[in-house]
């Protein structure tokens, strides 16, 4: 759910490598001024897992998943979006829905050394047909210092299908190390809340490596887990969905 680069089609790839020498070569000769950031920007991204795991927890009965999204920004830091991912959870309890829908919007901004980030978030499962509805709204709000971001979200809405699950919430520290060439390492820890259901709640964590091929190109690879109640979050098999495991991911956005 979730985080863009300029586009870049096959086509234009390899005039773009040919242009670039003399276009960078050119810059430094002149001393022209790098391009001001766009008032409106749109992007698109298409994504391959090998499990959809949200807040430590499989979505895709622990096998791969695809997804599809598209980002709006303003230069103003207003922002919305929309990301579709095949899931399986839905299905394995008793529904219909074999897809989740995240509709998005919000501001970004800074102060002095601190950069902020709030905002809404509605997840749809269309034609899901359980008892409650898994439909959610949260809205969030994030607080980054150099590398460090805390994140809270806050469920105005009965969480995921819990009955009487409204007012849950969900913390999310991290960091974002920058290793160079292309490379990072983003460890995580997370702790849900599930309002009036205590035994649903759980702490997740994961350590991701990514790397930036360049052109829109990202690869992941996670090691991700939770601690969550291994006789509660479990496929129709009885697999623990909460289990520590390597997590591969392939991001094109466009």
């Amino acid at each position: 759910m979730h985080p863009t680069l300029s586009p870049l089609t096959p086509r234009r790839l390899a005039l773009g490598l040919l242009c670039a020498s003399a276009a960078g070569a050119w810059a430094q000769s002149s001393g022209a001024a790098a391009p001001a950031t766009p008032e409106h920007s749109l992007s698109f991204n298409v994504g391959l897992t090998s499990d959809y795991r949200y807040r430590g927890i499989s979505q895709s009965r622990l096998k791969p998943a695809v997804s599809a999204g598209a980002d709006y920004s303003h230069a103003s830091g207003l922002y919305a979006g929309a990301w579709l991912t095949s899931i399986k959870w839905i299905k394995d309890a008793g529904g219909d829905a074999a897809a989740e829908l995240d509709l998005y919007a919000g501001y970004k901004g800074s102060a002095g050394p601190l950069a902020y980030d709030v905002g809404v978030l509605r997840y749809q499962y269309p034609r899901a047909h359980l008892a409650v509805s898994p439909n959610t709204t949260e809205i969030y709000g994030a607080l980054s210092y150099g590398v460090f971001t805390a994140k809270y979200s806050h469920a105005l809405t009965n969480l995921f299908g819990f009955a009487d699950s409204k007012g849950s919430g969900y913390l999310d520290l991290s960091a974002n190390l920058d290793l160079g060439d292309g490379w990072s390492v983003v460890p995580h820890v997370g702790r849900q809340w599930v309002r009036h259901n205590s035994a649903f709640s759980y702490t997740d964590y994961a350590v991701t490596l990514n790397k930036d091929f360049g052109h829109g190109l990202v690869a992941s690879a996670a090691v991700v887990g939770s601690n969550a109640d291994k006789a509660l979050y479990v496929t129709p098999s009885g697999r623990f969905t909460g289990r520590t495991a390597l997590v591969l991911g392939l991001k094109y956005t466009f």
